[in-house]
């Protein structure tokens, strides 16, 4: 459904403290709200933080082979060359550049979504599965409401791997933007807005190998009848500024100018209202069934001192599945 239609269901259902659950793309143009009696597992699966709809079910331990696809250097760079323009003209500094890579796995989507270690993890239809270690938002029952912008990857076993994540020039400018955005956004719908943790590490590990990513906590208070506008108060926040940019509506048409595919549901947000709490994540780790073809969708935060080669490498390095 469009944002004014989904907007209207999701504080319906909330003045109602309906439990629901929602899903909706990167631009918020197309979105699914399902009260959670209408869920059918079958067609969705969902897992929340351990909070699921998911049956219990069993899977050999297999281990994974995934080979990656990546777009040649050459169409990688054209786009970074293009993203850099408009970075050194003053439309944007930070640019969340993405693409689509096909893959081969040996695992279905429904193995993956059972067997990945994730925070958010949704699997629709058995078209796309996500996977993701990043949330969006947490409203706790007091109206507190917490966001958790994930900007700085390194490979763990680099020397000094942590010291150097948090030293690096071009990893404090994105993070220090996307926090910085991300405070807005929670500016406008919330009060007294601020950042209780900035810059911690947590270490994601995967089939290949571990990472270290940078995180920060930024938190406000909302009403105590938040729930009755909370479809508003989602919207607003749309979309997410650690996978668009700064400023982000200038930002977000740039993306859309250089991008060779259509994110659709990658990037974007879903999220469980269990009648007086919300938590939601973005969907920065997916993986899409492209008649039969996998594709695995990532990409990085492009700031005016990052390196196409660099950038280039941790688009590929994002691409694993959490499972080991």
């Amino acid at each position: 459904m469009k944002a004014t239609a989904a907007i209207r269901c999701m504080n319906s259902l909330g003045k109602q403290r309906t439990p629901f659950l929602f899903i909706t793309n990167f631009l918020g143009t197309n979105t699914q709200v399902f009260p959670l009696s209408d869920i059918n597992p079958e067609q969705l699966l969902f897992n929340i933080q351990g909070v699921t709809n998911a049956p219990a079910r069993s899977f050999s331990d297999t281990s994974v082979e995934l080979e990656k696809f990546p777009v040649d250097f050459a169409i990688y760079q054209s786009v970074f060359e293009q993203v850099q323009y408009h970075i050194q003209r003053g439309d944007t500094y930070l640019v969340n550049l993405s693409f689509e890579t096909p893959i081969t796995l040996n695992l279905s989507l429904k193995e993956v979504f059972y067997r990945s270690q994730a925070r958010y993890k949704l699997l629709l239809n058995n078209q796309w599965v996500t996977f993701s270690p990043e949330a969006f938002c947490q409203i706790d029952q007091a109206g507190v409401i917490r966001t958790f912008p994930m900007k700085g990857t390194i490979d763990a076993s680099l020397p000094n791997a942590q010291t150097r994540l948090v030293n690096d020039t071009k990893e404090q400018a994105e993070h220090t933007t996307v926090v910085d955005l991300l405070r807005n956004d929670l500016s406008q719908i919330a009060s007294n807005v601020t950042v209780p943790r900035f810059q911690y590490l947590e270490k994601i590990t995967t089939h290949q190998r571990a990472l270290w990513q940078m995180s920060s906590e930024i938190q406000g208070q909302l009403p105590s009848d938040y729930a009755d506008t909370i479809g508003d108060l989602l919207f607003r926040m749309l979309p997410a500024g650690s996978i668009s940019g700064a400023p982000k509506p200038k930002t977000v048409s740039i993306i859309q100018e250089v991008e060779n595919y259509e994110r659709d549901y990658y990037t974007g947000v879903f999220g469980l209202f269990d009648g007086t709490r919300l938590d939601s994540g973005v969907m920065i780790r997916f993986i899409e069934n492209k008649k039969g073809q996998c594709v695995f969708k990532s990409g990085g935060g492009i700031t005016y001192f990052s390196q196409a080669e660099r950038e280039y490498q941790e688009l590929i390095d994002k691409i694993y599945v959490p499972i080991y």
